[in-house]
């Protein structure tokens, strides 16, 4: 469905996508890694388990929220990739804050 132009030699920079290696290219969003990868789904919806992916891809829809590096409700179409990011796509209802540690 969505494929790289065969002229992207931009540096890759490897990200970790629900616990998966991936390279993906300096100066794309989490979005267009998100689409890189294979992957159309950012998240479910809490009642019916429906899966929502990026639609306007310029944030105004809250269609694309992912947890970066365990922060919960990012928009992945305003968020930059950066080298050992850690991106998870949600399920269902999350929390709006992340949980504080829990002590050792």
């Amino acid at each position: 469905m969505y494929a790289r132009l065969p002229d992207d030699e931009r540096d890759a920079v490897t990200v970790t996508i629900d616990g998966e290696a991936f390279d993906a290219r300096a100066g794309d969003t989490v979005a267009a890694a998100l689409f890189a990868s294979g992957r159309v789904a950012s998240r479910t919806t809490p009642v019916s388990g429906a899966p929502r992916g990026p639609f306007c891809m310029m944030g105004v829809c809250f269609d694309c929220l992912v947890t970066v590096d365990g922060v919960p409700n990012q928009q992945a179409c305003l968020v930059a990739v950066a080298a050992g990011m850690r991106i998870h796509t949600q399920r269902g209802r999350v929390p709006l804050t992340p949980s504080p540690a829990s002590p050792p």
